[in-house]
């Protein structure tokens, strides 16, 4: 029979555990600063969980504690303790009370869920993956390509994601939605932004060396700002694609977009485009390296973005860089890319 000094003395330290176990929960930052519904949401799923487990963690330290105090032995007792053969009303409420919990965890879940995959009227962004880069495009404006995601603050987002090598996962930690994205399997993922800044996109699924490297920034702003910022992409894709791959102009700005856009810069350092990425060789004096291969500068340049395990350079490795340009980009942002890279490039040593 258990007295009542017992309960009350088994309270105090439930109390006294859970209270430090709260403190400890609330005060250090476990997630980041939300800036999406969809965040909301999580983290609401996340605490509702954690609130659970601290009452379990409070009433099994505060049996523990008073049971090892309570009923410790003197040095001197070797006799048996009392046999016990079960307790039936303990046992279905340590089978009843798990199973409400569970249940009432996977309701919860399974809202939040239902919720962050819905969108009403959604703006439309299709992801492309690769190693080791992000692609954006909008294809409800236009068509717009860029390797920086945009989006408009308090409006609903679907993202359209796709891999062209191997499998990748897009992370925007602030936002908590993240999607693995298996190549010849498109998936879905629905963001609503609630705050303006700049925020960081990983990608969080290993995909090869360059793993690392592969990050975007995510640019949210005000609706007004977010159609400015259309308009202005608008026009410089008319211009770019006005003048084909020709050399300076609309067909310079092209190559350097495309440069940009198809993440050239995440693998190369290239100082013209302000790139320092290191899983690649550097592409400052391609005239050199056309050189020492035996190839005319532009056809090795085009060679190597199509087919970049015919000539590897030394020092690296095969099978690292994407062998889908030729499929994902179109004949003109080729062009545009070679005239861009062999004009940036070995101006110093071209007399």
């Amino acid at each position: 029979m258990v007295h009542r000094s017992e309960v009350i003395k088994m309270a105090v330290i439930v109390i006294v555990a859970a209270a430090a176990t709260a403190i400890v929960a609330y005060f250090i930052p476990w997630l980041p600063k939300s800036a999406s519904e969809q965040m909301d949401r999580i983290a609401f799923v996340y605490w509702f969980a954690t609130i659970m487990c601290i009452a379990i963690f409070a009433l099994v330290v505060a049996v523990l504690v008073y049971s090892v105090w309570a009923f410790r032995a003197s040095p001197y007792d070797e006799a048996d303790g009392a046999h016990i053969h079960g307790h039936s009303g303990l046992e279905i409420v340590w089978t009843v009370v798990p199973f409400i919990l569970v249940v009432a965890l996977g309701v919860v879940s399974a809202v939040v869920m239902a919720k962050n995959n819905n969108a009403t009227n959604p703006l439309r962004v299709k992801v492309y993956a690769q190693q080791f880069a992000f692609r954006f495009e909008y294809p409800d404006q236009g068509g717009i390509k860029t390797n920086e995601l945009t989006l408009p603050v308090r409006r609903d987002v679907k993202l359209e994601l796709e891999s062209a090598d191997v499998i990748h996962s897009f992370w925007i930690p602030v936002m908590g939605q993240k999607q693995d994205i298996v190549p010849g399997d498109p998936m879905e993922l629905i963001v609503t932004p609630t705050r303006t800044g700049e925020f960081p996109l990983v990608c969080a699924e290993l995909c090869g060396l360059g793993h690392a490297t592969m990050r975007a920034k995510v640019h949210v702003l005000s609706q007004a700002d977010f159609a400015a910022w259309v308009r202005e992409k608008r026009g410089d894709a008319g211009g770019g694609s006005g003048s084909g791959g020709g050399s300076g102009g609309g067909g310079s700005d092209l190559g350097a977009s495309t440069f940009a856009s198809a993440g050239c810069g995440g693998c190369h350092a290239f100082a013209p485009a302000g790139s320092s990425g290191a899983v690649g060789p550097k592409l400052d004096d391609l005239d050199a390296a056309a050189k020492a291969a035996g190839e005319p500068l532009e056809q090795f340049v085009r060679q190597s973005i199509v087919e970049p395990d015919a000539i590897v350079a030394e020092g690296f490795q095969a099978g690292v860089m994407p062998k889908t340009y030729g499929d994902s980009l179109e004949a003109e942002e080729i062009d545009a890319l070679v005239a861009y890279l062999t004009e940036s490039t070995g101006t110093e040593g071209k007399g």
